[in-house]
């Protein structure tokens, strides 16, 4: 990993909010000027749109953004901010009554925004989206109390492991973010249960998606020290590791292995993968 030409790459072609949090995980940055990157994706009721999730581009709050949201959240850490606990509000407000949220709201602006995004059912739950959102909060939680003991976590955590418990056909993102949130919560039983759906190359295509769009061991369990990391043999970990570095673009940027939906979200995903890459990286070094 070139860490130069990785910072050359998002001064050059990232958005603001991942230019910010670049700095913060390269040792550098503001957390004050962090916050303020995410704070121009807010909207007055708490939740949070204008393309924070780069294939939907609504202005309207969507629990999609919501995961974006706390990853800003967590990386904050140790500092808390009021935005956290006013998104659980608003996730709360939108939440069904059996505990799941909805893929997406109703999109009155679905210019430039991805079509699973914006023809979603907002009155049925989904275990996919619920729980990247729920898993992401979890991991807020550690370090903010107010989250942590916020009513919509513990019901939108609940309604999880009951649905994963409940469901035999897994979608792969489905399995990945219920692993994430299993692991937050250390439920090994349901960590145990997940793993069963992997097979040991830990590879699981991603039906829908392009035709070789994995779910891979680093998606599933990115970081060390973590109880979904031992789902995997360790050679295997080391494996996807050199794979990760060997994907650093000659321009010093990463990029994702799935379809964007504008131009503007292709280039703003590139900026995400890469800091993804480096914390990922850096993370399992330090290990």
């Amino acid at each position: 990993m070139d860490l130069t030409k990785a910072s050359d790459f998002m001064a050059t072609h990232a958005r603001p909010l991942d230019r910010r949090r670049f700095e913060l995980l390269t040792g550098g940055g503001d957390r004050d000027a962090l916050l303020a990157a995410l704070n121009a994706h807010r909207n007055p009721d708490g939740g949070y749109g204008h393309g924070l999730e780069p294939d939907l581009r609504s202005r309207t709050s969507q629990p999609g953004p919501a995961l974006h949201a706390f990853e800003v959240f967590e990386e904050l850490a140790p500092a808390t901010a009021p935005e956290a606990a006013a998104l659980c509000d608003w996730l709360e407000s939108v939440t069904l009554p059996d505990g799941g949220l909805p893929f997406g709201l109703h999109v009155p602006d679905p210019a430039g925004c991805a079509p699973f995004w914006a023809g979603a059912d907002p009155e049925t739950s989904s275990l996919q989206i619920t729980a990247v959102v729920a898993a992401m909060a979890q991991r807020v939680a550690v370090h903010d109390k107010a989250v942590a003991g916020h009513p919509w976590l513990d019901r939108a955590t609940r309604y999880c492991l009951d649905a994963l418990r409940a469901k035999d056909d897994l979608h792969a993102l489905e399995l990945a973010f219920a692993l994430w949130l299993a692991d937050a919560v250390h439920d090994t039983e349901a960590i145990a249960l997940l793993g069963e759906h992997i097979p040991e190359s830990g590879l699981v295509h991603v039906q829908g998606g392009l035709e070789d769009e994995m779910m891979r061991p680093l998606d599933f369990a990115p970081y060390p020290g973590r109880p979904a990391r031992a789902l995997f043999k360790e050679e295997a970990v080391r494996a996807e590791l050199r794979r990760l570095e060997d994907q650093q673009q000659d321009d010093g940027g990463w990029r994702v292995d799935f379809a964007s939906y504008s131009p503007a979200a292709e280039l703003e995903w590139r900026g995400y993968a890469t800091v993804k890459a480096v914390s990922i990286l850096t993370r399992n070094a330090e290990g």
